[in-house]
C-alpha cells in the first residue's frame, strides 16, 4: 500500500513513469471487469483506455481516504460502462484471434474454454445490474467485499448478498435448472 501511494503522489507531481507502473500494475483487472460487463473485446479495450486517461487526466484530484487506488480507477471504469450501456451500444462479436491460440496448445480444450466463457457471459446476462456489477468487481476485478462496497456505494452486507444471490443464480441457469 505504502507503494502504491508513493506511486500516486509520484503521478500526481507529473511523473509519467508512476502512472505508467499504475497503468500496468491495474489494467488487466480493469479490462477483465469492463470485458464481463461490455461483452465485446474490442469495445472493452477502447473503454479501460478510456478509463486510463480519465484517470490522468484527474489523478491531481484523487485524494487517499481510506481506499486503495484501484477502488478509484474502478469507481471510473464503472462510470464509463454505465454510459455506454446507456447508450445502447450492440454488442457485436469480435473475431477469434488466431494468434492467441498456442500451438501447442490442445484445439478441443481452447474452443471447450470458449464455449464455457460464452456460457458464462450469456448467464450474467440474466442477472440484475446490481448482480451483475458485483460479479464483475468480486471475480473479473478480484477486489474484496470492502473494495466492492466502497465502489458501488454499498455496505458490505448488501454486497455479500448481491453476490450470494447473482452464484445461486448463475447456478441455476448453467445447470439448466
Amino acid at each position: 500500500m505504502q507503494d502504491e501511494q508513493n506511486l500516486v503522489h509520484r503521478a500526481q507531481q507529473g511523473d509519467k513513469e508512476a502512472f505508467a507502473q499504475l497503468y500496468e500494475n491495474h489494467f488487466d483487472k480493469i479490462y477483465r471487469y469492463v470485458a464481463l460487463r461490455i461483452g465485446n473485446k474490442t469495445e472493452a479495450e477502447d473503454v479501460t483506455q478510456q478509463a486510463f486517461l480519465n484517470a490522468l487526466r484527474s489523478i491531481s484530484s484523487f485524494k487517499w481516504k481510506g481506499t486503495p487506488f484501484s477502488a478509484w480507477l474502478f469507481r471510473i471504469a464503472h462510470n464509463l460502462v454505465v454510459d455506454y450501456l446507456r447508450k445502447g451500444k450492440k454488442q457485436t462479436t469480435t473475431p477469434l484471434d488466431e494468434s492467441l491460440v498456442d500451438s501447442d496448445s490442445n484445439p478441443q480444450r481452447e474452443a471447450e474454454y470458449r464455449l464455457d466463457i460464452e456460457q458464462l457471459v450469456s448467464a450474467t446476462k440474466q442477472l440484475t445490474a446490481a448482480q451483475r456489477e458485483v460479479i464483475s468487481l468480486r471475480f473479473a476485478g478480484e477486489l474484496s467485499v470492502a473494495e466492492v462496497a466502497k465502489v458501488m456505494g454499498k455496505s458490505q452486507g448488501a454486497v455479500k448478498a448481491l453476490q450470494h444471490s447473482a452464484i445461486v443464480a448463475l447456478r441455476k441457469v448453467l445447470s439448466g435448472v
